[in-house]
């Protein structure tokens, strides 16, 4: 080995990146995945454990907090306040601060949390938009409800009570980005507050959600079973649903949420981490086993010479494979700390930028990540060099002494390889196809996405091992090509024929990466398309401006003359429809007889123009109403049956459709509405934007031109919360992508060894070509020419197989969620053949340059 030092560097940097690029791989997916679940559960992001359907009150706090190695239980309660200063009204949600501050997933940028009653922390763009500061004063206005008179007769009376603003506050997971940011006041003023707008003896009615936080050291899964035992009483107690009652840890219950995204499929784990680990443990064992063989098969002639000297054929293949395992070992423990280094780097480089998801401040070591790559880099090196050394020691000694190329290297392949990895392709192709059809058509993503997977990776190693056949016959047609332009060119295109599996090997290492590259770059660019589809499905109106203050409208104010025209106006915003809304009472078969919603008036060609998909309106017409699923569950609206609306001008007899509409309220034409209420006012303004990636940018100028009226109106946009998941597929879809930049690295120093070997073993070549007249130019322009003839014919086949994967993978991941998308990213692939001709011509310099120092006597001496 110390004799070989410098051929064996060749594989030992491929080893190394190979390794590093798995445990890089490994920490990514751990940083993807728990980004993806921090953003989702942001919420509840201090918690130990989350109630979920616990009953509203003090009776379950207390329960869950009288359970040994409960440290703390707060109700996670949010009430709607309007906020007022210096002529400026915001309608602001506010938050119950919880027993420990730690719960809480905001961040304090300025002052304090309240400490005493009378005081509330704001987020920081509300406080802008009061323009306060900590120290200053607010205006609370709410109503209060006079308990003494009759249901019927209930009385309102407004209260204004001063706010001492304590401090500010940041979101930083986006938690509560849809409701505009959330403030926060001691838990008794809130609880209050709630209890105003409530009758003697009502109560909420709506399940709860408590936040708990356990003590150190406690048994956390019989803790849970306490715990779910006491708000289980509790809500039975109240009167409740007991089989609402669950208990789980934030991470699952992001979990849940993103199977419901999905269709009930987690493919954030499986797509993410097990798929693109398995497609990294790909890379690094290809790219490393061409390294090592052709290595070895440059050292056949010194392995025949130790048989000549006495060495037997079980001593050259231990021999070989110990060299393998040495070398596979310490530079996979070498790649396993560069990955993690890396690892580390990146995190440090992402958290400097504005990615708009919280990253983690260090890596998260697990076994696998520690374990996985230095096994697999050892191993693949072992198993590479098991061809090589059986091929030395089957050569006679006296043959592999001649000054003749290595034979290993150059003798052609058998039909049984190109039988076996044709077939092998073909079943590949098979099952890719089956994997798409499984999770398309027949709905089984799962199921679809591991056949796919499957299948991709047969078929790509079906390709690769066949590529031996066809490679170079496709390199040396691209070879006529340019054969024209002289003969220097005439020589390179014919030295890619010359040894087919030196230039297949070659080729092969550009065409795994960019492969890659462009299947994830293509998945990504379909994936985009296919998930904007399913968010347009699930945000169809990307903002809302409502003076609908409680479920029933009973209280809602128009909403003021002007605002829709102002609101259009603003920069980013596309389109407003103006909608009209009643308080009607619902009745029907199983039908809630407490029922009492908001209907909506809009015509369905103009919802048309500011709705970002019309499915869930497509029922709307004249004599039907579209029922939001949410408010059929509350009050037992089934679909297709006959409801009776009865609105302050009369009744009005439709029949329901319960669709997916991200609503709280009914929704009919306008001649329906107008015969519950002729003068029914407009509450309401649904806001389409230009780009819903604005979101963040464009709401707050719409919550400024809101505040400015005074109106007690809510600004609800749900395109930022689109837009924080669209930033979490994003950000995650740049961590693949730039992973796998990294197998064109490889596939670079794949390139560049080969063809460095490939100038050892032709050393008496080219000094025959020197002693017969041709030029170092000329050496070095042969081997320019043979390197981008090589590397672009690589790069165009990979973009093809990449295509091919990346709209089947995503086709097979994405199942779920519609038809998939079929994009193809130009830009990126314009960019990878560019670097691929780039990649060839950098490639040759260090292997010309090694040639022309050699002079032709010395080449051309017998070793």
């Amino acid at each position: 080995m110390r004799r070989s030092a410098g051929r064996l560097a060749a594989a030992a940097v491929a080893i190394v990146i190979g390794t590093a690029f798995v445990a890089v791989t490994l920490l990514a997916g751990n940083v993807i995945t728990s980004t993806t679940y921090d953003s989702i559960a942001a919420q509840y992001t201090g918690a130990d454990l989350v109630v979920r359907g616990a009953a509203p009150g003090g009776a379950t706090e207390d329960a869950v907090r009288d359970v040994a190695g409960v440290a703390t239980a707060d109700e996670q309660l949010m009430s709607y306040q309007q906020l007022e200063n210096g002529g400026r009204t915001i309608f602001q949600g506010v938050l119950a601060e919880p027993t420990d501050p730690a719960v809480l997933p905001l961040t304090v940028t300025d002052g304090a949390l309240p400490e005493a009653a009378g005081e509330i922390a704001l987020p920081t763009d509300v406080a802008e938009r009061l323009d306060v500061a900590p120290g200053d004063q607010i205006t609370l206005a709410r109503n209060v409800l006079d308990g003494d008179q009759e249901v019927d007769e209930q009385a309102w009376t407004e209260v204004r009570e001063k706010l001492t603003v304590s401090g500010t506050l940041d979101d930083p997971y986006g938690a509560f980005s849809m409701m505009g940011g959330a403030a926060v006041a001691p838990a008794a003023d809130v609880q209050g507050w709630e209890a105003d707008l409530m009758g003697p003896g009502e109560s909420s009615g709506e399940p709860a959600t408590l936040l708990v936080t356990l003590d150190e050291g406690v048994d956390v899964g019989q803790t849970r079973e306490a715990i779910t035992g006491a708000a289980a009483t509790a809500a039975s107690n109240a009167g409740m649903d007991v089989s609402a009652v669950d208990v789980v840890t934030p991470d699952e219950h992001a979990e849940s949420v993103a199977s419901e995204m999905t269709g009930g499929e987690d493919v954030i784990f499986t797509t993410f981490v097990l798929v693109f680990a398995a497609i990294a443990l790909l890379v690094a064992a290809l790219v490393i086993a061409n390294t090592f063989q052709v290595l070895v098969a440059q050292r056949t002639r010194t392995l025949a010479l130790l048989r000549c000297v006495g060495a037997d054929k079980s001593q050259l293949r231990r021999s070989v494979l110990f060299e393998a395992t040495l070398l596979g070992l310490a530079s996979s423990v070498v790649g396993l700390l560069a990955g993690l280094g890396l690892g580390q780097a990146a995190l440090a480089v992402g958290r400097g930028m504005d990615l708009g998801v919280p990253l983690p401040e260090t890596i998260t070591l697990t076994p696998a990540v520690v374990l996985v790559p230095v096994v697999v880099g050892t191993l693949v090196t072992l198993v590479a060099a098991f061809a090589p050394a059986r091929a030395a020691t089957r050569v006679a000694p006296l043959a592999a002494l001649r000054p003749d190329e290595a034979p290993t290297a150059a003798r052609g392949a058998g039909r049984v390889r190109l039988v076996l990895s044709l077939l092998v392709a073909v079943v590949g192709f098979a099952l890719l196809g089956a994997g798409v059809a499984l999770s398309t058509a027949a709905g089984e993503p799962t199921t679809g996405l591991l056949v796919g997977v499957a299948g991709g990776v047969l078929s790509f190693v079906g390709v690769l091992v066949s590529a031996v056949f066809w490679l170079p016959r496709v390199v040396a047609l691209a070879g006529r090509l340019v054969g024209a332009s002289g003969p220097t060119a005439r020589l390179a295109a014919a030295n890619t024929l010359r040894n087919p599996r030196r230039t297949a090997a070659t080729s092969t290492a550009l065409l795994i990466g960019v492969t890659l590259v462009g299947m994830m770059s293509t998945a990504a660019a379909s994936a985009r398309i296919t998930m904007d589809a399913e968010f347009d499905g699930r945000y169809p109106v990307d903002v809302t401006v409502s003076t609908d203050l409680s479920g029933s409208g009973k209280d809602a104010t128009p909403v003021p003359a002007g605002l829709g025209d102002t609101v259009r106006e603003l920069d980013g915003v596309a389109s407003v429809l103006e909608v009209p809304a009643t308080s009607v009472q619902l009745a029907g078969d199983g039908v809630d007889e407490a029922a009492q919603v908001i209907a909506r008036g809009m015509d369905p060609d103009e919802a048309a123009s500011v709705l970002r998909s019309t499915e869930s309106l497509t029922p709307l017409a004249a004599g039907t109403a579209v029922v939001p699923e949410n408010v059929a569950d509350v009050w037992g609206v089934t679909d297709g049956q006959t409801l009776t609306l009865t609105g302050p001008d009369g009744p009005l007899e439709t029949t329901a459709a319960v669709t997916e509409l991200a609503d709280d309220a009914v929704v009919l034409v306008p001649d329906d509405l107008a015969t519950l209420d002729a003068a029914a006012p407009t509450t309401g303004l649904w806001v389409g934007l230009d780009d819903p990636r604005d979101a963040a940018a464009v709401v707050p100028t719409i919550q400024d031109a809101v505040a400015d009226t005074e109106a007690p109106a809510d600004v609800l946009g749900a395109a930022v919360e689109r837009a924080s998941f669209q930033q979490v597929i994003d950000t995650a879809l740049g961590i693949v992508v730039g992973l796998l930049a990294v197998a064109v690295v490889i596939a670079l120093i794949g390139v560049a060894n080969t063809l460095s070997l490939s100038v050892i073993e032709r050393r008496r070549e080219s000094a025959t070509l020197r002693a017969i007249g041709l030029s170092k130019a000329q050496l070095r322009g042969m081997l320019a020419v043979e390197g981008v003839l090589i590397a672009l014919v690589g790069a165009v086949l990979g973009v093809l197989l990449g295509l091919v994967y990346g709209w089947t993978g995503a086709a097979a991941a994405l199942g779920w969620a519609g038809e998939p998308a079929i994009a193809v990213p130009w830009r990126d692939v314009l960019l990878m053949l560019g670097v691929a001709l780039v990649a060839g011509l950098v490639a040759s310099v260090a292997p010309a340059r090694t040639a022309v120092r050699t002079s032709p006597v010395e080449a051309l001496a017998t070793e």
